[in-house]
């Protein structure tokens, strides 16, 4: 295990990776899936009042820095035009679905059930950019998603007390950002970590 002060550097690192994503999409190389962002956002900052009510320590600092990067992107995919993905009606259905699983977290307003639906309406709002990834992998750089891989990883090395409200929200930023740098790198059909 590692010491918690790792969730410092985790911080570091999130702001890089996020950083590097804003800049990407500034200059219209990347084009970030607005549902997907913008739910990302929502959902990790909800989680995170969650995983605090829950009594989360210093590990909750990556589901809140979940939050605040993607607010942070979304945001800027709307000053440059050549950053706009467009939302088809699958983006919006499966926004819809991810909307459903907040609603749940509303009427139960109980800690874990909540993370739980966050996940799920997580899981829903990545399906966008998973297609959009699978079918135009030039629209994304595998350099913040790798960031996001370690800094769920460090979150789950920091972990002491292996409940479900700690392990949770990080396995799964893990798991959605390794699924998307794999997949930027399969399909692109070269490896590269920029």
């Amino acid at each position: 295990m590692l010491n918690e002060n790792y969730m410092f550097v985790a911080v570091v690192i999130s702001i890089i990776g996020n950083l590097s994503y804003i800049a990407g999409t500034l200059q219209g190389k990347i084009k970030p899936n607005r549902v997907s962002f913008f739910l990302w956002s929502f959902i990790a900052l909800i989680a995170f009042a969650a995983e605090i009510k829950e009594g989360v320590g210093i590990q909750s600092l990556t589901t809140l820095m979940v939050g605040l990067g993607p607010l942070s992107i979304f945001i800027a995919s709307f000053v440059n035009k050549k950053s706009y993905w467009k939302i088809t009606r699958f983006d919006i259905i499966c926004g819809v679905l991810s909307l459903t699983g907040l609603l749940l977290w509303l009427i139960t307003k109980v800690g874990n059930t909540a993370i739980l639906f966050a996940l799920i309406a997580d899981a829903l709002a990545a399906v966008p950019t998973i297609v959009k990834v699978y079918n135009y992998p030039d629209t994304e750089r595998p350099f913040p998603w790798l960031t996001s891989v370690i800094v769920g990883l460090i979150t789950l090395l920091t972990i002491t007390d292996w409940s479900f409200a700690y392990y949770a929200f990080p396995l799964s930023i893990l798991i959605t950002n390794l699924l998307v740098f794999a997949l930027i790198n399969y399909r692109s059909k070269t490896f590269k970590l920029i």
